[in-house]
């Protein structure tokens, strides 16, 4: 069984910082299938659908959607079994719900999400 729990957000000004965590159950990634999965970051904002934000594969290779390049940087702890998302120049449109999952997205393992609220 497969968990995936994540942890970071909170309330933040416009222009500051967050980092999100993702902490995936080694039950579920038993010995080292962790560092062969690749991870994403989405985020869902109120009455909108959930969107991708930034993929990671096993072996650190990146590609980011439009709203996150620049300004958030994914990666990852093999040894861990942990993803990250770095989160800079925040805006108010940043405001959501973030979460993470394996791709490809397996509906089962949505977490409950963290909250970020960008916001003076």
């Amino acid at each position: 069984q497969v968990h995936l729990v994540e942890s970071g957000g909170g309330l933040v000004q416009p222009g500051g910082s967050l980092r999100l965590s993702c902490a995936a159950s080694e039950s579920g990634f038993s010995g080292s299938k962790f560092r062969f999965t690749t991870m994403a970051w989405y985020r869902q904002q109120s009455g909108e659908q959930r969107e991708f934000l930034a993929i990671i594969s096993g072996g650190g290779s990146t590609r980011y959607a439009d709203s996150a390049k620049g300004r958030f940087t994914i990666s990852r702890d093999n040894v861990k079994n942990m993803v990250f998302l770095q989160m800079n120049s925040l805006k108010p449109e940043d405001t959501a719900v973030y979460y993470c999952n394996t791709v490809p997205l397996i509906p089962d393992y949505w977490g409950q999400g963290t909250q970020v609220t960008v916001s003076s």
